[in-house]
């Protein structure tokens, strides 16, 4: 194993984040979900995303998905196991998954660079198989079978990757006592996402919202006025990201700096592709993963 440095092994989870990310956006998402008889949207998320947990009850999904209201999740959890077994549900992704990918791909999803970007992923993945410790909704993932085709294994390794990388940062979210819509108020405050978009996305009222504003003013992170942060809230919230990188290395250590270069490579058109191929991306969005993709191939 050789040393990856955290910029590297971040920028190498940005290339392919694409990849993963168009199961949230793809149409053939819910197209299979309300095959199951899963109609809410709401619904179809947090049942697909928390479906390798098992059937578990709302406080886990409210605990591992961390800034989404939790009312929001209490009214699809549990009821969407009285609706769809969750293997059934873990099918339907992975189904939408081959169909988003075939349609970004085409004739090249058998391709070498497909093969090889898939093998290299898997390796990182599963040297963070070997670590689950105090990330439980990556080790719910890391449970699952790996799928036999290239592209639904780059698809799962980047699933694990990202859950993994997820886990570690709410671990500090916490450790910095953010609740989760402090945290979301932060990221807004970084100016790097909408605080709207932020707020809608994760169910939180304007009240709720506006509370969270207040309680982070008081505790010295926002600046007086703006929705911006302070000196203070500027310092812990770099801290919390430059410590998420650190704790992000471990799998990427598996294929050292080389290998992630080729594995960014690789990534980069792949990802290209997802995102032109009428997935459902919204604008504001592929731009952040292009901007990602850039700064990688520079």
């Amino acid at each position: 194993m050789t040393t990856v440095s955290p910029p590297s092994a971040r920028l190498t989870f940005r290339a392919l984040e694409p990849v993963h990310g168009m199961i949230y956006f793809t149409p053939y998402g819910p197209d299979e979900y309300r095959e199951l008889g899963i109609t809410d949207p709401r619904m179809m998320y947090f049942a697909s995303r928390s479906a390798a947990f098992g059937p578990v009850p709302d406080a886990v999904t409210i605990a591992t998905f961390f800034n989404f209201n939790p009312a929001a999740v209490r009214a699809v959890i549990p009821a969407a196991w009285e609706i769809s077994a969750p293997a059934d549900i873990l099918r339907a992704r992975l189904r939408a998954v081959d169909r988003s990918l075939r349609q970004a791909w085409g004739d090249d999803i058998t391709g070498p660079e497909v093969r090889e970007a898939a093998d290299l992923a898997r390796q990182a993945a599963e040297r963070a198989c070997a670590r689950p410790h105090g990330r439980p909704l990556f080790a719910a993932h890391a449970s699952l079978p790996w799928p036999d085709e290239p592209h639904l294994v780059l698809w799962h390794a980047q699933t694990l990757l990202r859950e993994y990388r997820g886990d570690g940062h709410v671990a500090l979210l916490m450790t910095e006592g953010l609740d989760g819509t402090e945290a979301l108020i932060t990221h807004s405050a970084t100016g790097e996402i909408s605080p709207e978009v932020l707020r809608a996305s994760r169910s939180w009222s304007e009240a709720e919202w506006a509370a969270g504003v207040r309680r982070l003013r008081v505790r010295g992170w926002l600046a007086d006025d703006d929705l911006v942060l302070s000196e203070y809230g500027a310092e812990r919230r770099g801290a919390i990201e430059s410590r998420t990188d650190e704790l992000a290395v471990h799998p990427y250590e598996a294929i050292g700096e080389a290998g992630c270069a080729r594995l960014r490579a690789l990534a980069a058109p792949l990802a290209i592709r997802v995102m032109e191929a009428d997935l459902g991306f919204p604008a504001p969005l592929s731009a952040r993963y292009r901007q990602a993709i850039q700064a990688q191939v520079r």
